[in-house]
């Protein structure tokens, strides 16, 4: 799938206290070649300004539109403010999971078969929330940490049954 580029503005959710692009619905329809709204695939790339890219996802907002999410520090690198307009570049994420996979996830995988397969038996959102909190750490030393942590959590959680409160529990 080649990418789509348009313009649009940052706008802000206050029900959930977010900064987003919106993705207008004929975008929609382009980067779902045409089929109706529901049935296209939500996780992109994102490149705003030509100069900061993220792997992100889309989310219904109304009348067919969405929205990405749009950190205020990934505003505040590019120097952009609410109700801005900017240019979007976006196209499909075929990755397995949205994000880069942790080399410290990857090595535990290899020690402890069990974590691995209890990992895949979680959502794809999950593993990519899971992803995205080990990946936050700056140092691997804190990040082999964070999988642990989770892991090992996880493993205690009968399948089915996992919540991202007691994956993250410290207790």
């Amino acid at each position: 799938m080649s990418r789509i580029l348009f313009e649009t503005s940052i706008d802000y959710l206050s029900t959930l206290r977010l900064h987003y692009l919106l993705i207008p619905s004929e975008i929609l329809l382009k980067l779902n070649k045409g089929e109706e709204k529901g049935k296209f695939n939500q996780r992109v790339i994102v490149l705003v300004n030509e100069t900061i890219e993220w792997q992100g996802g889309i989310v219904a907002l109304s009348d067919g539109d969405g929205y990405i999410a749009f950190s205020s520090a990934r505003m505040k690198k590019i120097s952009v403010e609410r109700y801005d307009e900017v240019k979007v570049e976006i196209k499909l994420d075929n990755s397995e999971y949205g994000h880069e996979f942790p080399a410290e996830l990857e090595e535990l995988f290899k020690q402890d078969p069990q974590a691995k397969e209890r990992f895949e038996l979680m959502t794809k959102g999950k593993q990519r929330t899971i992803i995205y909190y080990i990946l936050q750490a700056k140092s691997s030393d804190k990040r082999l940490e964070r999988c642990m942590l989770y892991i090992n959590n996880l493993k205690k959680i009968a399948p089915g049954k996992e919540t991202m409160k007691a994956i993250f529990s410290k207790d």
